[in-house]
């Protein structure tokens, strides 16, 4: 059953970079005692992902944390290296913490997990964007179509927060 609200972040591990190298960061370590607004997309420099949802992000980081939250992260099926790609690109750095599911074990424990081996895409995440606070799911909205990102945009969790 997907993740709902009222539920814990499950245990799971994500792939960051850091100046000594690829490290692995912790569900405990990113969201244990704060206030995370976590989206995931897709996939890394994907049209909606890249055009669409990420940009928004950017834009109202400052008003996302002004309402209490410390730190917005993206997630993505994408290996580290990739995701430090879109981060650079993007000039995220230092706004949005980019948080690698290279092998989609974060999208699979929360069951979030969206099959587009039909396009030659493998299994990735579905899009959805979460307001968690210490661990605990307290928002959560999911798109229907994986090329839509209006209930999980960026505007959309400013005026839930």
């Amino acid at each position: 059953m997907p993740i709902q609200v009222g539920d814990r972040i499950p245990e799971a591990k994500f792939r960051v970079l850091t100046e000594s190298g690829p490290a692995w960061a912790t569900t405990d370590e990113i969201f244990k005692g704060k206030t995370v607004v976590l989206f995931a997309v897709p996939g890394a420099f994907t049209p909606t992902c890249h055009a669409n949802h990420l940009p928004g992000f950017l834009k109202h980081a400052d008003a996302i944390k002004a309402k209490g939250v410390d730190t917005i992260a993206v997630t993505a099926v994408n290996d580290v290296f990739v995701m430090t790609a879109w981060k650079q690109a993007t000039g995220a750095d230092g706004k949005i913490e980019f948080l690698a599911d290279g092998n989609g074990d974060f999208a699979k424990a929360v069951d979030m997990t969206l099959d587009v081996t039909a396009g030659g895409l493998g299994l990735r995440s579905k899009r959805y964007a979460m307001l968690v606070e210490d661990g605990v799911v307290k928002k959560l909205a999911v798109e229907q179509e994986p090329g839509k990102a209006d209930l999980t945009s960026a505007d959309a969790m400013l005026a839930a927060l």
